[in-house]
């Protein structure tokens, strides 16, 4: 059965400090899998150990979009939604990589049963979950529209929120849910300083993030729609362009 509880730590989460106690588990979470470094063709692909003139990014609530020298099997030609990114590293999903598995599918094997939509076409059941990324691949994780308050959320911006308890999906089965969401299995972990050594190698293009991509363009469209944020037909990327 897919695992949908982070580890329980209620105890430590209260008051005002709810959704910072949230989101050090979430980090926790994706520091449990192997931290994966994207591959890359760009010269100076080594490891870099200083960051000359590197501004202090904030990239929570962008998209990262994978330039052509990003040959590795995992991340080429994908588009990631970043839920937090600061000094102790980065987490995301990748959103545009379905599974062969349907909501439905995923719904039934955690019994629950969609209440909603059945006759009517508004079903989700239908619908792939996405490849998330390598690390935590067995667990859960749902990016949606604020709805109401979950057991384990992360607001990551005013449209969009990350959600890892399975009350979010019981809500959904029973027509109480948000209806603007997606769901992953797995996550895209990056250690502190790995997202930047990526995006100093020409890996990543990033751009703030447009909800609309997120949750209403069809997955095949959203790499296309994500380089048109920045104005430019992926037809004419190259692969020494920096980050926006």
């Amino acid at each position: 059965m897919v695992e949908y509880e982070v580890e329980r730590q209620a105890s430590q989460c209260n008051g005002a400090a709810v959704m910072a106690c949230n989101a050090a588990k979430m980090r926790l979470m994706a520091k449990q899998g192997k931290s994966h470094s994207a591959k890359t063709t760009a010269p100076g692909a080594g490891r870099v150990d200083f960051f000359p003139n590197l501004p202090d990014l904030q990239l929570a609530d962008h998209f990262l979009i994978a330039m052509p020298s990003m040959l590795d099997p995992v991340f080429g030609g994908t588009v990631v939604y970043l839920c937090e990114h600061n000094s102790d590293g980065a987490l995301g999903m990748i959103i545009n990589r379905p599974t062969d598995m349907t909501m439905g599918v995923l719904f039934e094997r955690l019994e629950l049963s969609l209440e909603i939509g059945a006759h009517d076409g508004m079903s989700p059941s239908g619908k792939p979950v996405l490849f998330g990324g390598p690390v935590q691949v067995e667990r859960g994780f749902v990016l949606h529209a604020p709805r109401e308050r979950y057991s384990s959320s992360l607001a990551v911006s005013d449209d969009v929120v990350l959600t890892t308890s399975r009350d979010v999906l019981e809500q959904v089965a029973a027509g109480n849910g948000p209806e603007r969401l997606i769901i992953t299995l797995g996550c895209a972990g990056w250690s502190a300083g790995q997202l930047e050594e990526e995006i100093l190698r020409n890996g990543w293009l990033t751009v703030k993030a447009d909800p609309a991509i997120l949750f209403d363009v069809p997955i095949e469209e959203r790499f296309s729609a994500a380089m048109h944020l920045l104005g430019f037909d992926p037809a004419d990327l190259a692969g020494e362009a920096g980050h926006a």
